[in-house]
């Protein structure tokens, strides 16, 4: 993995944009950590032995945080002796379930890479991530819903029934070892993952200790491929002090502390489920709560009173889900006080209500992406709820951000531009990629996020759309967000996304998919007459689809690609209109 850029430290300490031009850094107050994984947990279970570390509610699993660390022990000795060492990429395939948890500490541990892979994949996105990096050894759940893991995995492997566990030969993946399936009872070719834990049970601590006090800050230690709403997935490489760090601002923000109990619905795979959720409460010594491997509103619901959590990670679909619930009003969630919301913008009636019906009053929001380990933007607990819903908040610590034009120069506060931001949180780089990773990290550092932004006289910054959402409509840039806020202040529309459809006279038209609040009915021509007068007119949707949802990503992430293949279907577009 050839490192292509080299991070450039932030050398100033305000939060406010310097003058007049949309450049911004982060403070430097609060120290960066050189810890790795293994060593900031080591402090945190030598510190706090008996604390609460995670609780998985189906699983009737409560570990403290010395049972935390014995399990995790017990699964790094048991891949060490099927032969994984510093480098190997291990891949993992579940939802979140307790053997998920486990490996990514355990590889941490012993420096093994983690290959995180989404549990929406299916064979050809599997063969793929797993042929890119090289995997070494599988980690997979059964099955989840309609994921049925074991049977795609054979279909990938159709050597696995004959091969010896723990020395797989196979051609469409000549580096794979071993596969191993959270169930005591695997099939042929398999191992079971209690087995490789009571493999591990023997394994001194000592020999533990050794490696990863070998380790060091700057080691890749984990990959999370992008989603690939455009070309093949890219694995942004992410080393010990890129997630460590962020995990310990993110926290920070939220006030999260010893005493906090953090409901985490959101993906194991996804940075914000194992960054600024697990990672994030090892920093600080705070207890995981898990209410299912996959997110069901009531379950969550549940989680909440009878674990007596006190912070929540959600994206805003999982929260209107929660506040729509019928039996919403019997669950008491009197203890919650703060969170996170991301993924989507939050309409502010909904940040209202959760303020006020989920008794969050400290709920913030933050903005980044995978390959800045997530978080570059986050809002503080005390911020004016305005703020918390029209902006992504200030700038995280040690990080350093600018709004840029076509020419890379930064432009005034106020105007838009594309965000670009440099400092520890970036990625190290695209796994295998070096020309990848040069289109995107620049010569001095800086990420090209591709994302649309503006910057205020103080800091806080607004996130206006995605450079390749942009619709051109007869020679006018139309940026699809403003659309969507708009159209969010609409009495009946529940959710809502605008894209540009191909179109002969125009190069591209506007349409939006909307989805309506319950017991609405609103139709596209009263959507029309309310865009009437209130946005130019060439920003006014010419489609207008009604939906029962929205197509996204786990993470709440609009999939408008799928939406605008869906229109060129319904209106018989060809590939060369679509060009």
């Amino acid at each position: 993995m050839n490192q292509t850029a080299r991070l450039t430290e932030v050398a100033d300490t305000v939060q406010v944009p310097a003058g007049d031009k949309s450049h911004v850094f982060g403070d430097r107050e609060s120290a960066l950590s050189e810890l790795t994984i293994p060593a900031l947990l080591d402090e945190t279970v030598r510190r706090q032995p008996d604390q609460p570390a995670a609780v998985f509610i189906e699983a009737g699993i409560h570990w403290t945080y010395t049972e935390f660390a014995r399990e995790i022990d017990a699964l790094a000795g048991g891949l060490m002796r099927l032969g994984l060492e510093k480098g190997d990429r291990l891949g993992i395939w579940a939802p979140n379930r307790p053997e998920w948890l486990l490996a990514q500490f355990a590889t941490a541990r012993l420096g093994i890479i983690l290959v995180n892979l989404n549990p929406a994949y299916r064979t050809h996105e599997l063969k793929y991530a797993l042929k890119k990096t090289g995997c070494k050894a599988l980690i997979l759940a059964p099955v989840f819903k309609s994921s049925n893991y074991l049977g795609m995995i054979q279909q990938v492997i159709p050597e696995l029934a004959q091969a010896k566990p723990g020395d797989l030969q196979t051609d469409e993946l000549p580096e794979l070892r071993c596969v191993i399936v959270a169930d005591d009872a695997p099939p042929p070719g398999c191992i079971a993952f209690p087995d490789v834990v009571d493999w591990g049970r023997d394994v001194p601590k000592a020999g533990l200790d050794e490696i990863s006090q070998a380790l060091d800050r700057n080691d890749p230690i984990n990959i999370q491929f992008t989603s690939g709403t455009t070309g093949r997935p890219k694995g942004a490489t992410l080393t010990h002090r890129n997630i460590v760090n962020n995990a310990q601002f993110v926290t920070d923000a939220i006030r999260l502390s010893k005493a906090d109990r953090l409901c985490i619905p959101v993906p194991f795979y996804h940075c914000f489920g194992m960054v600024m959720g697990t990672l994030g409460c090892v920093t600080k010594g705070a207890t995981m709560v898990i209410p299912g491997q996959g997110f069901d509103a009531r379950g969550t619901l549940a989680a909440l009173e009878d674990e007596g959590c006190t912070a929540l990670y959600a994206v805003p679909t999982m929260v209107v889900a929660m506040l729509q619930h019928e039996d919403f009003d019997d669950f008491d969630l009197s203890g919650m006080r703060t969170g996170i919301m991301a993924g989507a913008p939050v309409p502010i009636e909904i940040m209202r209500r959760v303020q006020s019906e989920l008794h969050m009053p400290e709920v913030t929001i933050a903005y980044g992406m995978t390959e800045t380990s997530p978080v570059s933007f986050q809002s503080a607990t005390d911020d004016p709820l305005e703020k918390r819903v029209t902006s992504v908040g200030r700038i995280q610590p040690h990080v350093e951000v600018k709004i840029v034009d076509e020419q890379g120069q930064p432009v005034a506060v106020g105007e838009q531009g594309e965000l670009w931001t440099r400092g520890y949180s970036v990625m190290q780089g695209y796994w295998d990629e070096p020309e990848r990773t040069a289109e995107a990290i620049d010569a001095e550092g800086w990420m090209h996020t591709g994302d649309l932004a503006r910057l205020d006289a103080e800091g806080f910054c607004k996130i206006t759309g995605r450079l390749k959402d942009m619709i051109i409509r007869g020679g006018e840039n139309i940026y699809p967000r403003e659309i969507e806020e708009f159209l969010y202040t609409h009495p009946e529309v529940s959710q809502v996304q605008v894209f540009g459809v191909p179109d002969h006279t125009f190069g591209e038209i506007v349409c939006a998919w909307i989805v309506s609040k319950p017991g609405a009915t609103p139709d596209a021509d009263s959507i029309l007459a309310f865009c009437e007068g209130q946005i130019s007119h060439y920003k006014v949707p010419a489609l207008i689809r009604f939906k029962d949802q929205l197509p996204m990503t786990v993470t709440g992430k609009p999939q408008k690609f799928e939406m605008r293949a869906a229109m060129v279907a319904e209106l018989g577009l060809t590939e060369a209109e679509t060009a």
